[in-house]
Order: C-alpha cells, then sequence, then structure tokens
C-alpha cells in the first residue's frame, strides 16, 4: 500500500513538474510586432512637352587660324636686324623676320648682270646692220639696264629673224639665268607674310643657317581656330555659321565664336566628324583649352530630363494611382547628365529624381519640392 501511494505521488510530481516548466517556457516567449508596411516618398513632375534646344558639348585647344613654320631656302649667317629673333616679338606685315648675309650671293647676280650687258652690248653693231628696224628698240633696253635694279625684261621680239638672232648669241638663256639668281636673292630676306607674332625661335643672331632648316613659328594672334570631334549622328545638324558659346574650364571667361568649316569626311576609326570654331578675342592665347556649347537642333515635342532617369530598354518610371508603372519612350539626344525623350503623353506624372529600388508596381507618396513645382509651370 505504502509502495503504491509513492508511486502516485511521483508521477504526480512530473506531471505537475512537467506543466510549471511549460508555464515558465511560454512566459519568456515575446510577441513580434507586426512590421509596418514603409510607402517611399519620391519627388514628382508633371510633365509638358515643348521644343528643347539640342545642345552638343564639346572642348579643344586653340591654334592660331594663320599660322607658318619658318624655313630656309638659302644658306648663310644669321645678320642682326632692327628686332630681336625671340619668342614674343611682333612685327608688321612686310617687315624682315631674319635677314641672312647675301654678300657673296650678290656677288655672283652682279657679275651675270655684267655679263648679259655685255652680251647685247656687243650685237648692238651687228642689229644696226641686219636689223636696223628693231635697232633702237634695243638701245632703248640698254639705257634703261641698271646695275643697281633689278634687270629689266628683254624687249619683246617681232620677227622669227630677230629672236632666231638673239637667241643664238646666248642672250636669252643669260637673262633667266639673271632672273633665277635675282630671285634667289630676294630669298635672303625672309619677311613677315602678315602682322603677327613669334612663337618659336630656333636661330639666333650669328648662327649658320642651312638651306632647309626650320628656324621658328610665326603667328597671327588676332584670330583662332578650335578644333572639335562630334559624333557622327550630328554630321547632318551642324552648320557652318552657327554661333557658338565657349568658355574657359574655370568658367571665369566666355567667348563667341562661329562654326567655320566641317569637315567633310568622318574618321573611320572613331565615327566622329571633324568641326573648326573660328574665335576672335584679344585675351585668347593659342594652346588655351576651351569649352564649346554648340546648338545642334531645336527639337519639337519633347522634354529634357536627368539622364538617370531612362532604365534600359528606353524605360521612364511614371506614377498612376500612387503606384510605379513604366512607359516606353524615344530617345533623342543624351549628354554626360541629361536626356532628350519623346513620347510622354502632356499631363503625366513621373519621377523627378531617381528612386533606389524602385519597381514597377511599388506604392509610393508623390511629393513635389518648391523648386519641382516652379519648373511644371
Amino acid at each position: 500500500m505504502r509502495n503504491i501511494i509513492l508511486s502516485i505521488l511521483g508521477i504526480l510530481l512530473i506531471v505537475g513538474a512537467y506543466f510549471i516548466g511549460k508555464e515558465i517556457s511560454n512566459s519568456k516567449k515575446k510577441q513580434r510586432p507586426a512590421p509596418e508596411k514603409v510607402i517611399k516618398t519620391v519627388f514628382t513632375d508633371t510633365v509638358q512637352n515643348g521644343t528643347v534646344q539640342i545642345i552638343i558639348p564639346a572642348n579643344g585647344n586653340l591654334v592660331a587660324k594663320r599660322r607658318i613654320e619658318l624655313y630656309s631656302e638659302v644658306q648663310g649667317v644669321f645678320k642682326s636686324g632692327r628686332k630681336l629673333f625671340r619668342p614674343g616679338q611682333e612685327y608688321r606685315k612686310g617687315e624682315v623676320l631674319i635677314p641672312i648675309d647675301a654678300a657673296e650671293h650678290y656677288a655672283n647676280v652682279q657679275a651675270s648682270k655684267s655679263l648679259l650687258y655685255n652680251a647685247i652690248a656687243a650685237i648692238m653693231p651687228d642689229l644696226r646692220l641686219d636689223f636696223p628696224e628693231v635697232f633702237q628698240k634695243w638701245q632703248n633696253y640698254l639705257n634703261t639696264f641698271d646695275m643697281d635694279k633689278t634687270t629689266p625684261k628683254l624687249p619683246e621680239m617681232t620677227s622669227e629673224k630677230e629672236n632666231y638672232f638673239i637667241t643664238g648669241r646666248g642672250i636669252v638663256s643669260s637673262y633667266y639665268n639673271v632672273n633665277n639668281l635675282e630671285q634667289r636673292l630676294v630669298k635672303f630676306n625672309i619677311r613677315a607674310p602678315f602682322t603677327g607674332i613669334i612663337t618659336e625661335a630656333l636661330v639666333t643672331e650669328g648662327s649658320l643657317i642651312r638651306n632647309g632648316q626650320k628656324l621658328g613659328e610665326y603667328i597671327d594672334p588676332t584670330t583662332y581656330e578650335m578644333e572639335v570631334a562630334l559624333s557622327k549622328t550630328f554630321a547632318n545638324l551642324l552648320k557652318v555659321g552657327e554661333t557658338v558659346q565657349l568658355n574657359n574650364l574655370e568658367k571665369t571667361q566666355e567667348f563667341t565664336g562661329t562654326v567655320s568649316r566641317i569637315n567633310g569626311s568622318i574618321d573611320a576609326t572613331t565615327q566622329t566628324i571633324t568641326a573648326y570654331i573660328e574665335v576672335k578675342d584679344k585675351s585668347l592665347k593659342e594652346g588655351m583649352y576651351l569649352e564649346a556649347n554648340l546648338n545642334a537642333k531645336s527639337e519639337p515635342e519633347a522634354i529634357e530630363i536627368n539622364r538617370s532617369l531612362v532604365l534600359d530598354g528606353n524605360q521612364i518610371f511614371v506614377i498612376r494611382d500612387n503606384i510605379l508603372d513604366v512607359i516606353d519612350v524615344t530617345p533623342v539626344y543624351f549628354s554626360d547628365a541629361k536626356a532628350v525623350i519623346k513620347g510622354v503623353p502632356n499631363g503625366t506624372i513621373m519621377l523627378s529624381r531617381p528612386v533606389p529600388g524602385a519597381y514597377a508596381g511599388m506604392a509610393v507618396k508623390p511629393y513635389s519640392s518648391k523648386s519641382d513645382k516652379k519648373t511644371t509651370k
């Protein structure tokens, strides 16, 4: 009997311990609150199509429109002139840039002229006897012949006999030999072809200049050109004479230029077309780096938005009943930061700023900032 009572008490103790442990366990479990549904607030804009001016950004370095590299066609010593041949030195049109010692060549010219004069003088008695009708013409030529001036052109020969007689005495060949030497004598003084400035000087006074040697560079500092490479897409949009706004990198100076030339071919490697922008300003220097904004064309019934708003597949997010949706658009032009698109109906509410993790069907709460409201009016 005693054993039975002890067994019953043991069973009751075990059952009681089970229920007490379960109660303690349940009391430690905390009820997790149900997550609240978060609705993102997004910035929106109401679409109003209009005419968008497509502006193509470009950049490049200025190069003088008129620039020449100076080379020597003769040999001699660089003589000192009125001005020192140095970078930054200015010259007027026709002024001597580089005078080269021509004493030896000048002596050869004078010797050849003397031989020509003597050859003509030697045939004068024969002309008096055999060609009296042309004698006075050649006599007048000798009277005007001056050794210190350029050799005058030979008298025009009016008959075959006169031509054979004069040519047979070697007078014509002597004349052209003198003419050739005189032409070469002019090259000993290199003159400025236009008013400009020296930008590079490779020789100094007293240097021995050789035939074909580069002497320096000379530019006209009043007019510059900037070469820009543009996508072939705009080959038919650019026009010669278009006004272009330019500025320096610091945005502190602005200049106005015009499209002066457009290359007729497209670079096969880069698929770009080259345009040249002409600009004039006293503050400009060769080699300056400028940025340009070219007016390509006006696109009607289009809008300009942030480029990041255009999704893969040429779509954008719009809002319908506080739910995000996507619609297809037609891109017209992309720049680094902006995109010009068409195909969005007027009055459509679209995102004005990107939303991280956005997807079609996402619930949102539209909000228009003051700046956005101003742009939609």
